[in-house]
């Protein structure tokens, strides 16, 4: 088990040598999460096991931690806790990727070192909701434009018949002088 994180890892040479990676990362340091987030403030706790079965090498392990996401309905934050399992399998081919167990992800590896910010970030991104509100409604304080109120109310009830106007024309006297009935 690593005490310090490491910015970049290897993880086919990790997983030759069965390494864990354990500890925290700030939520501050994930450019792509920070923008779906009301605060930024807290850690994301990893745990990574890094194995190789047969010549699959795979990491399993988990991510948690608790984000402030930003309701799209009324714009505050809602508490989202994050309790991921991670099951990766590192693959650097679509023929890999076929051979995968079917509870594993790919894992693109295309250099030998990557990120571990990028791979925790991926991770984080694939459990948020796609319109994060909250659950019951929100107490939003903007007026409704569509809602009459109090005092268009009554003057709608008085509009409700469109010729009403041509009635009270009907009934009075003409501009000119004359008077039909």
């Amino acid at each position: 088990m690593l005490d310090r994180l490491p910015r970049t890892i290897d993880p086919l040479h990790l997983a030759d040598k069965r390494s864990v990676i354990k500890g925290e990362l700030s939520l501050k340091d994930f450019g792509r999460l920070c923008g779906m987030l009301f605060d930024t403030g807290g850690n994301v706790a990893i745990e990574l096991h890094f194995s190789r079965e047969g010549r699959l090498a795979k990491i399993e392990g988990k991510i948690e931690t608790r984000l402030q996401l930003i309701c799209q309905n009324c714009l505050q934050p809602i508490d989202w806790p994050v309790q991921a399992p991670v099951r990766l399998g590192v693959v650097n081919s679509l023929e890999q990727v076929d051979r995968l167990p079917p509870d594993f992800e790919p894992l693109f590896v295309e250099e030998e070192k990557m990120p571990l910010l990028d791979i925790v970030e991926d991770e984080l991104l694939l459990n948020l909701p796609q319109y994060p509100k909250h659950s019951e409604a929100c107490q939003i304080q903007e007026t409704d434009s569509r809602v009459p109120t109090r005092p268009e109310a009554g003057r709608q009830k008085r509009q409700d018949n469109p010729f009403s106007i041509l009635a009270n024309l009907k009934n009075q006297e003409n501009p000119h002088g004359s008077t039909k009935k």
